[in-house]
């Protein structure tokens, strides 16, 4: 018996505690009150369009062309089995690690010489560095159509056989050096602007201790700068990757049919084919590999900064 009242008397006496406590008072309510408005943009504008997307992707779509019911994996077997959309994602996560890795090669540098640089020169070098991002992404495009056109009216390529450096035109436009070379244009400053932020929270005489050690200017960049900059780097790679690899008007007007990437493959199952489901599930495998890309990457760099 003693038991047994022991063994009720914790659960009575929790109840009674919260039968005591005061009801949320208008303060408590006021907080998940001013959650509402981000909750509902949240749902209305990302949760909404991406379960309607992946809805799409596994339903059937008829003769008359409405989509509905029943459900299919069919489109996603389709997808993986058909070797040009394997080859398509394979471009696509090809040059979108091409372009972050030569984003961190030359993202460095510039970081590293903004953080030296004087209050005026750092400023002139943001205004250069965020410039491209002032302009339309369609005029930036077509600028580079006219720097690296494959004829001899082609500004790299004028130049280039001004200075007898080549003798025959160079044919970069309409391949996939030229969407690498254009989307390193436009994200570039999502790579450097997390760098600088890292690295201007290192402290300085970290460094200084390393030098007085005997590291040379590499090995304290190895050694120090560089892991202790890992969250920037992180942050900045997946900037880069992601936009490039979902990015549509770029390889669209460079690329040509050489370099089609997935953005260019939904866009043609969708417009031209009429094809929403298999569009939807373009785009589910889109999202997905980025999502996946991202996932590993922070789980490298993270394992890389333990």
């Amino acid at each position: 018996m003693t038991v047994s009242a022991t063994a009720l008397a914790s659960p009575l006496t929790a109840a009674r505690a919260a039968l005591r406590r005061p009801a949320p008072s208008l303060r408590d309510w006021a907080g998940w009150l001013l959650l509402l408005p981000a909750v509902a943009f949240l749902l209305a504008f990302f949760v909404l369009p991406a379960v309607t997307l992946f809805a799409y992707s596994i339903l059937t779509q008829h003769a008359d062309g409405t989509v509905s019911l029943p459900v299919t994996f069919n489109h996603f077997s389709h997808f993986f089995r058909e070797s040009v959309y394997s080859h398509v994602l394979f471009d696509t996560l090809k040059m979108a690690l091409a372009t972050a890795a030569l984003a961190i090669l030359l993202g460095y540098p510039v970081a590293l010489a903004m953080l030296r640089a004087s209050p005026l020169g750092m400023r002139l070098m943001t205004i250069m560095l965020i410039a491209p991002l002032i302009v339309s992404v369609v005029v930036r495009t077509y600028g580079w159509q006219l720097i690296l056109a494959n004829s001899r009216s082609g500004v790299l390529n004028w130049i280039l056989m001004s200075l007898g450096i080549i003798d025959h035109p160079l044919r970069i436009l309409y391949t996939q050096a030229a969407v690498v070379i254009a989307s390193l244009h436009v994200f570039f400053p999502m790579m450097v602007l997390p760098l600088v932020s890292a690295l201007a929270k290192i402290d300085p005489d970290v460094e200084n201790a390393a030098r007085t050690l005997g590291a040379g200017a590499w090995s304290t960049f190895r050694r120090v700068s560089l892991p202790l900059s890992l969250p920037g780097l992180a942050v900045g790679f997946t900037l880069v990757f992601s936009l490039t690899a979902s990015s549509y008007v770029t390889p669209a007007i460079l690329g040509g049919t050489n370099a089609q990437m997935l953005g260019n493959l939904i866009e043609q199952q969708i417009t031209a084919v009429y094809d929403w489901p298999f569009g939807a599930t373009v785009a589910v495998v889109l999202v997905a590999t980025v999502l996946a890309m991202n996932f590993v990457s922070g789980w490298i760099f993270e394992r890389r900064r333990a």
